[in-house]
């Protein structure tokens, strides 16, 4: 197997979703289209699922899962924001698109209004806990059945989408862990869902629970001259929408006994329609800011001591199980190798072994990891280990060179 040179922990991790990936001959394609028959909404349903690239059919990984409302709209950025940054920020996710092209104002309002900015409305509104039904009875078993799906989950809304959003925090907290909102249609129904969200975040507690949410740079639709500092002060219609966004915003700092993990941001040079971009970037690396790898600069020095980079990936290993609620491995299965094959380089042999075995005890079914640790033992001209290793190896993959490898070591203990 090819040996590591020293390397940058962190640029691996960056560089770790681009390559050894076979580039398809499209440039760009993502989302494979599926469909959901809803008997509560009494409709088939279109959704697009994003499998993430290292996903191997047959076998037992599994992701947690992004929901996305508005998906035939806001998936590729959700996708795009994940090819740049899994690894070393983010965790691979499966991204769920749920269609809302057809009946959104109806399943994404939360109540039913005839009139609105002061003249009568006729589109059907007011269907958002029947929408949540349907995404809780039908859409969520059918993902977790069907696809490679946790139970740990994320969903993103824009909009009447980030309306919802609230109101599944609010109301149906139990259904995700991160809720990301942008610019939340808050005005809706004279800010009744506002009004409640300040009752509940002063009783319930959100322990556990992480709310990303953003605001447009447009405050006021005809005044340039409404910023930050005096829109509060504007009682127009004009400014409702903003005035909603930032009264939300500051019932939940003034009620951190509720535990809910927070962030608001206002992107003063992004419109309405400009804002999903940058807030779904900046929201998924705030929901998952717990993820990334700690210290580094630790494993890319020979001198730190074996026990304390075994430390670390141990620490990091029971946060992401604290996060989840079930096991992770701590470290890529390539990273770990590439790790031991690193300090095998440098002659730190000691920590090489670890990293290998390391790798074997978080990826017991990759073939890989008992032939890396095949090397380490030639390396120490331990034949009948390197064979144990191999045979291990083989057993998994039934490959041609791990047959031959074999016979090789097999010839090297009678030398």
């Amino acid at each position: 197997m090819m040996k590591y040179k020293a390397f940058i922990i962190l640029g691996f991790l960056m560089a770790l979703s681009r390559n050894g990936i076979a580039q398809p001959d499209y440039l760009y394609e993502i989302g494979v289209k599926d469909s959901v028959y809803s008997s509560t909404l009494g409709e088939q349903r279109v959704i697009w699922v994003e499998l993430p690239e290292t996903y191997t059919p047959g076998s037992q990984d599994r992701y947690p899962v992004i929901y996305v409302l508005d998906g035939g709209v806001h998936l590729q950025a959700v996708s795009t924001v994940l090819d740049y940054y899994w690894g070393g920020f983010l965790p691979e996710m499966l991204v769920v698109g749920i269609s809302n092209r057809m009946h959104r104002t109806r399943d994404l309002t939360t109540s039913e209004v005839h009139t609105r900015h002061g003249s009568e409305y006729n589109q059907e509104s007011g269907g958002a806990e029947k929408f949540i039904l349907f995404i809780e009875k039908e859409l969520i078993p059918y993902i977790e059945v069907n696809y490679p799906a946790t139970d740990y989950r994320t969903l993103i809304g824009h909009s009447y989408a980030g309306l919802f959003t609230i109101n599944m925090l609010m109301h149906h907290s139990n259904l995700f862990d991160n809720y990301l909102a942008i610019d939340p249609s808050l005005d809706w129904d004279t800010q009744k869902l506002l009004a409640e969200s300040k009752e509940i975040l002063r009783k319930e507690n959100f322990q556990g629970k992480s709310l990303f949410m953003s605001l447009g740079g447009q405050l006021h639709m005809q005044k340039s001259d409404i910023n930050l500092g005096n829109v509060m002060e504007d009682t127009s219609e004009y400014t409702l929408f903003a005035r909603s966004n930032l009264e939300f915003s500051n019932a939940v700092k003034e009620s951190e006994q509720n535990k809910l993990n927070y962030k608001w941001v206002f992107y003063e040079n992004d419109l309405h329609g400009t804002l999903s971009l940058p807030s779904i970037m900046d929201g998924l690396i705030f929901l998952f800011n717990w993820y990334p790898i700690e210290q580094t600069d630790r494993f890319n020095s020979p001198d730190t001591p074996k026990d304390e980079l075994v430390q670390i990936i141990r620490n990091r290993e029971d946060k992401l199980k604290d996060h989840f609620g079930y096991f992770v491995p701590p470290f890529e299965e390539e990273l770990l190798t590439m790790l031991g094959y690193m300090n095998l380089d440098w002659g730190k042999t000691e920590k090489s072994l670890a990293f290998f075995q390391l790798a074997v005890e978080y990826f017991p079914r990759s073939a890989n990891v008992y032939d890396s640790l095949a090397d380490y033992y030639v390396s120490q001209d331990d034949f009948a280990n390197a064979l144990s290793n191999v045979t291990l190896a083989f057993e998994l993959s039934g490959d041609e060179y791990h047959k031959n490898r074999m016979e090789e070591l097999k010839a090297r203990q009678k030398e």
